[in-house]
């Protein structure tokens, strides 16, 4: 062929697959959609009613990510539609439940007790585990005050956690009131307003990299700064001696025992009006978690937790793994939290003006299903298929008699219906993972048999056949039986 016939030669399409979004193979979906219908049998023993709102909403409905330009598309992806209006995917699940409920409030009952689970969408820079779209599975109350309602999601959380395989001692619902810290920072002399928005937003952050920087350097991030080992310097939230003190001592003011925190946090917010407020929340959360059975085993007050605490309202918990995860080379790894939520008071009023009380738990799907696949919680329920071979295509109608004879008897079964002789199509079978293969020709049709080959047990026997002639004459794993009585045979084989 000539440079000028190569030159001019079709372009293919390159099949390539946007960064951030992902293919999922049969056993990860089947792992996800086992994880969201365990999570919905909770859901409906506890009385919620499934929603499923739009994968578009309009971007002022959504409300955030949004920038100051005539685009909106930082953080969600967003176009125009026809009318001019800009719309945008959701970003998870509970500012479309805000909207659906603004629209629906006089008819809806209060509270409003809705799941949801579907993919929600990113617009943000792809990474390691980190997707432009996932899964999530929420519950939310809506128009329901109070923290009995609170407790009831704690509850929740943890069954899911049961329902998925995890037991008693893997995992650990971690449980903090957003109104103890701000009482904390009252105390402290951050006012509990817009003004002092920014500075809470910074004592969070410090107190989020608890963990990694230990006391000391979370100190310095609470008051003038500090600066790191490769001498990039972070400003702090700029407490005095004696704020640093008392939300040092609030971050550490847990124990393993409930009541033991309750009194401790009792003390710590001293004259705190809402600090002492979040106390009482507790106290109940407490005692509906007591009557129930759900002991500090399975539910702790954790004052360290303040991931989402500036989004929050009231109550915040976490859902977190504990067990032991080894990785690929057999390393621990630490898979933390999965899942959470708390009270939030103020989505919905944004629509209607008014205070609307809301409540809820989420978690990614993927997160959540990868770790308990890392923990060997996650069983194939579907077997492969039996492989009905084409010996004879003028035999197809009785082929696909035999299929429909199977799939009757609730086995998975398949006509070969690609392109092969008999080597490909048992190579087909291997590599679908097949246990049986059922072989009949037009000979044995008017015989009345069927011939079965365990591939599986033919596998195992090969191994030690040393030559063709062997395997000819040995036929290993294959029996012959009656047409009619060949369900009831594979069915005694895969047993």
């Amino acid at each position: 062929m000539s440079k000028k016939n190569k030159k001019n030669k079709p372009q293919r399409t390159k099949a390539r697959r946007p960064r951030g979004f992902e293919d999922k193979s049969a056993d990860i979906l089947r792992a996800e959609t086992a994880l969201v219908a365990a999570a919905f049998s909770v859901y409906d023993r506890y009385g919620f009613e499934p929603l499923q709102t739009p994968a578009f909403e309009y971007a002022d409905v959504l409300g955030k990510f949004l920038p100051d330009d005539d685009r909106p598309n930082v953080g969600v992806f967003a176009l125009q539609d026809d009318d001019e209006q800009w719309m945008a995917l959701r970003y998870d699940h509970t500012a479309p439940l805000a909207r659906y409920v603004a629209e629906n409030y006089e008819a809806l009952p209060k509270p409003y007790r809705r799941y949801q689970a579907g993919s929600v969408w990113r617009n943000e820079k792809p990474g390691p585990g980190r997707f432009r779209e996932f899964i999530q599975c929420d519950a939310d109350s809506v128009g329901a005050p109070g923290a009995a309602a609170d407790a009831e999601m704690i509850m929740l959380a943890a069954d899911v956690m049961e329902a998925a395989g995890v037991k008693t001692g893997q995992y650990v619902i971690r449980i903090n009131n957003r109104k103890l810290l701000d009482g904390i920072l009252e105390s402290s002399g951050v006012p509990n307003t817009e003004a002092g928005a920014a500075q809470r937003l910074q004592v969070l952050r410090a107190i989020d990299k608890l963990d990694r920087l230990g006391e000391g350097g979370v100190a310095d991030l609470l008051g003038a700064g500090r600066k790191d080992d490769s001498g990039d310097f972070t400003g702090g939230a700029n407490l005095d001696v004696g704020g640093i003190k008392a939300v040092l001592g609030f971050t550490t003011a847990s124990h393993n025992d409930r009541a033991k925190t309750l009194t401790t946090l009792e003390n710590l917010m001293g004259n705190s009006e809402r600090g002492q407020a979040g106390v009482i929340e507790l106290k109940l959360i407490d005692g509906i978690l007591e009557a129930c059975g759900y002991s500090g085993e399975k539910a702790l007050f954790d004052t360290s937790i303040v991931r989402g605490l500036g989004y929050y309202t009231g109550p915040v918990f976490e859902a977190e793994l504990l067990a032991d995860i080894k990785g690929k080379k057999g390393r621990p790894v630490r898979i933390g939290s999965v899942g959470g939520g708390g009270r939030y008071d103020d989505l919905v009023s944004r629509f209607r003006g008014q205070a609307v009380p809301a409540t809820g738990y989420s978690f990614g799907v993927s997160r959540f299903a990868n770790a308990l696949s890392r923990m060997g919680l996650i069983e194939q329920k579907e077997k492969p298929p039996v492989i009905i071979c084409v010996f004879d295509k003028s035999l197809m109608p009785e082929y696909f008699k035999m299929c429909a004879e199977l799939r009757e008897a609730g086995i998975r079964a398949e006509v070969f219906i690609g392109a092969g002789n008999m080597a490909k199509q048992l190579k087909y079978a291997d590599i679908r993972g097949a246990k049986l293969a059922v072989l009949m020709g037009s000979d044995e049709m008017q015989r009345g048999e069927v011939t079965i080959k365990d591939l599986e047990l033919g596998s195992e026997m090969a191994k030690a056949i040393e030559d063709n002639k062997e395997w000819r004459e040995s036929r290993p794993a294959q029996s012959t039986t009656k047409r009619d009585q060949f369900v009831q045979t594979i069915q005694n084989m895969l047993r």
